[in-house]
Formats: C-alpha cells, structure tokens, sequence
C-alpha cells in the first residue's frame, strides 16, 4: 500500500490478501526453511542413519532412509525449502547418490550464512565469497581426488553406496551384480542408465536376486495354447497392433445376402491370417507386441507354435532391441528376417506368484534387468533405491574414472585447504570463505553424532590426522580415525563435486532473495480474515455463489 501526496489516498499495488516478507525477514524465513529441511534428513545419513517413515493421504507407506525419496514424498510448501527439494532432485538425476550430503550442506552454508548477516554483512558479499569458496573446493577436490575404476573399486564404490539401506547382509553380491550390470551396457566409456532396468518381486530374500543377460517383462502370453518355453528364439518387435484396421472415414456397407455376411467374415480372417503368416515367414518364434493382438490372430499365432506378448511397454521394446538386436517395426508388410533378434531361451516362469517372460542368453546384451528380491514390499522397495544408487555411482566412476575417499575425509580436506585459502582473501569474502569451509565439515560432524560418537572429538582427532594423511575418514563401526582407501569406503569424485556445486549455488540464491511475495489466490480476503478486521460477516447476508 501507498499514499498519494497530501491527500491520503491508498493506492494498492497488490491483491488484498496477499502476503509479503521485506528485508531481514524474508531472509530470516527462507534459512530458516533451508534449515529445518536440513535437520529432517540429517539423521538418516551415514551407515548408521535412520530411516524415516513417511504415510500419505491415502495411508501408503514408504520406509527408507535416501535423501530425495523423503523430500519427494514430503508434502512441502515453503518455496524456499523447494528450492532444496530441487538440489537433491538434480543430485539424483545427475549421480544417483549424495542426495542427504547435498541438502545438509545446503543448510548449513544457510546456517553460516545467518551469522554473517547478524554481523552486518551484506547477503551479495556472502553470496560472492560462497562463489569463490565453491570454485576453490572444487579445485582442491580434484587434487585429493585418486584416478581408478577396476573392478575391485567398483565394487567398493557400490558397496559404500548402498551401505545402511537395508542391504547389509547383502551387500556383496549385489554390488557384484551392479558392477556386472554396468560393464555391460556400457559403450565407448559412456553408461545408459536406462538400458539397466530394475525388476523388483517380494516373497525371496535378498541375496536370490539375479542378474538377467536380457530383459525380463512383466507380462504374461497371450494365449494359453502357446508354448511356454523357446530355445534359440527369433523375436520380432512390432510397434502396431495385429487386428483388422478401421476405415479412417466413417463408411458403411450394404449385406443383401448371408453369402456377402459370410464372405466379409472370411475376408477379415484371411486378413488376419496373412498378417500371421508374415510374422512366421519372417522366421519369428516369439513376437513382442506394443498394441493389441486380436483373438483370431492369438489363435494362429498358438497353431504356429509362436510364443507372443502383447501391450509391452515402449520401454522394455527399446530394452529389448538393444538386448537382442532386433529392430522395431511399425509396419507389419515390412517385416523380414533381418529384423529378427535373437536370444538364447525366452520363457514364461512364474515369479511371486505372477507370470513373467524371461529374454534370456542374449549374446553382447547392451541391455540387461537385475531382478531385485526382498522378504516384504517395503524392504523390497528400499533394496531398488539402494541399487539404483549404486548403479549410479557405479556408471559415475566408469565414465569420470575417478574417486575419493569417505567417512567424511573429503569434506574435511575441502575444509583445510578452503581455510588456507581464506587466510590469502582480503575483505569481507574472507570470513564467507571460513564459514563455507566450516559448513563442510557438518558432514562427518553428522556421521559422528548418528554413529553416537562425540561429534566434537570426532571432528578434533580427524583434523589432526588429516595434517599426516588427506585420505583419513571416520569409521562409524569401530567408532575411530582411519584411512578410507584401506577400509574401502570410496565415494565417486562426481558426487562430491555436484553437491557442493549444487548445495553452494542453492544457497547463494536463496540468501540474494530480501523480498518474498506470496498470494493466496482469490485475491478477496477470507471469512477469518473479514472477521478479524471487524467486519463480522456482513450482517448475515447469504453468501453469493
């Protein structure tokens, strides 16, 4: 609101109602926001962190202690506190892990941030110094950062990856499958993620989970008259649905015999037929459909012992064309022998009880499925996102070829090097370079405290150890200093190098904001608000619809 001269006259800029945060207080609200969200992941980071149980409207539950899977299922409204749900989201795109790293940085670099404010530090000073100490760490990052992607630190990176999610016991051979599963899809150094597809089913324990040379579809046959299994199968990918085709215009047609009704019935079949016969002409012994297939095209399809499946999803067709080398086509007049894929042994096998279709056998598979068991659905769906971060890191390590170590011994490293660093800045950049160098060290301060060591001997005794070796971390098991490589806790270099990226850009635009302007929709002040400026329901008048 503002008045005109010496008239008194208000003029509003903005909808009555809305709400609007100035100065100190809107930055105040948006640390604070960045913080609270910090402080609800920080617990589940770490071997031993814990995991949060979150229940939605409907009463679904999610068990799990990964980062984003949290933030996601959160019902957040603060548009601040959004903007930190976006950095984990980016870390998840990007690198599959680091998603808890990424926002509790984030916080405290917020929470560091709020100090130098109430010393009169101006937020565009703060912001620039965060720059400049970004920039550093990520220089430093790559000095302390070791090159490496053999298998044996593949393995550990997975390892690390998913340990405290719900793996433990199992850790091993599923990391032997992640890596597996990597090598294989991967080409000219480069790894689709995509070509990795994840196929969870409870009722098993977690260590009868399997590594498939092929694709697993969640489908069963069209027709119980087909064969179950097919050795040395020729698959053909079609993209459009066996049936007799609609006129394109609405047409109609004249019957003035049974003769002409009975011909049209058998003009349609052997439209049908012809369609089947160009499939088995083809060479196909198993068909994979993504439309429909009509029930006269079923029947011939058994007849000539052809396994098919229809309605698969346009995923698992890509996944299938890259594991067997067919090729998908549109149009069933073109189909011939060179777009036939092929395939050690396609089968249905009954899994959990729901019927499934195994590609097996594939030879150079550049797409493969990792059939992921667990005793219940929630530890089954904990067990696909720590796979999924694993295979993340994993991919990460294959195409960077570099790592660093863990427990906290990069953060802390990043953490030394930022405050000699900040010891060479003159101005008041200095003490934002300080503080983002502390910042860093909430991480292994957070493996100490959900470890239930003492976070303040934990972080004194690693500092001290750092001034002989870069590579020294916290061991949360054994609740002491050692050195990370020979413990094989390893982490990608690409997850370290995105979250503070991310968590300092994060923090920089949320500290430059000191004006939030939040409307509430109508635009008309509420019945609550209209009663408690006194205007008490306007005299018992119906409401207007």
């Amino acid at each position: 609101m503002a008045q005109l001269g010496g008239q008194g006259q208000q003029v509003l800029i903005l909808p009555e109602g809305t709400n609007r945060f100035l100065g100190r207080d809107a930055q105040r609200m948006n640390i604070l926001a960045g913080k609270v969200l910090a402080e609800t992941v920080r617990t589940t980071l770490g071997p031993k962190g814990m995991d949060k149980m979150l229940v939605d409207s409907l009463g679904d539950i999610v068990v799990t202690n990964d980062g984003v899977t949290i933030l996601k299922e959160m019902d957040i409204e603060h548009p601040a506190a959004k903007m930190l749900v976006e950095v984990a989201k980016t870390q998840e795109d990007e690198v599959g892990d680091g998603t808890t790293t990424a926002v509790i940085i984030a916080g405290e670099l917020l929470k560091k941030a709020e100090n130098l404010l109430d010393q009169d530090i101006h937020p565009t000073i703060v912001s620039m110094g965060y720059r400049q100490a970004a920039g550093k760490a990520l220089e430093i990052l790559n000095s302390i950062s070791i090159d490496a992607d053999d298998r044996d630190t593949l393995l550990q990176v997975a390892m690390t990856a998913m340990t405290g999610k719900g793996t433990e016991k199992a850790r091993e051979p599923l990391a032997n499958l992640v890596v597996d599963a990597v090598k294989q899809v991967e080409e000219d150094g480069e790894i689709d993620k995509d070509s990795i597809k994840i196929e969870k089913k409870d009722g098993a324990p977690i260590d009868e989970s399997v590594l498939v040379q092929g694709v697993i579809i969640d489908k069963e046959r069209v027709h119980p008259g087909m064969p179950k299994k097919v050795d040395d199968a020729k698959i053909a990918l079609l993209n459009s649905a066996i049936e007799v085709k609609e006129t394109e215009v609405d047409a109609e047609i004249r019957i003035t015999d049974p003769a002409q009704m009975q011909a049209f019935i058998e003009q349609e079949e052997n439209m049908i037929r012809d369609m089947v016969e160009k499939i088995t002409n083809a060479g196909a012994n198993v068909l994979f459909c993504q439309k429909g297939i009509d029930d006269l095209a079923q029947h011939y399809l058994a007849k000539s012992g052809v396994l098919a499946v229809r309605r698969v999803k346009k995923s698992d067709m890509e996944k299938l064309a890259k594991a067997t080398q067919a090729k998908v086509v549109t149009n069933i007049e073109d189909l011939s022998t060179d777009d036939m894929g092929e395939a050690g042994i396609v089968h249905e096998k009954k899994i959990s009880g729901e019927d499934m279709i195994f590609v097996e056998g594939c030879k150079d598979a550049k797409a493969v499925t990792l059939l992921v068991r667990g005793s219940t659905e929630h530890v089954v769906d904990e067990i696909e996102r720590a796979v999924e971060d694993a295979i993340g890191v994993v991919a990460a390590t294959v195409e960077d070829g570099k790592v660093v170590a863990g427990g906290g011994a990069a953060e802390i490293a990043l953490a030394k090097g930022l405050k000699e660093y900040a010891d060479t800045i003159s101005g008041r950049e200095q003490l934002a370079v300080a503080a983002f160098a502390e910042a860093l060290e909430v991480v292994p301060k957070t493996l100490a405290e959900n470890a239930g060591l003492d976070s303040i001997d934990s972080l004194v005794d690693l500092r001290a150890a750092h001034e002989d070796s870069i590579y020294t971390g916290l061991d949360v098991f054994k609740g002491k200093v050692r050195d990370m490589y020979q413990a094989g806790v390893i982490e990608p270099h690409r997850v370290k190098k995105q979250a503070v990226q991310a968590a300092a850009e994060a923090a920089e635009m949320i500290l430059r904001i000191d004006d939030v302007i939040a409307s509430t929709g109508s635009g008309k002040p509420s019945p609550e608000e209209m009663e408690m400026a006194g205007m008490g329901g306007m005299g018992g008048m119906p409401p207007m619809m």
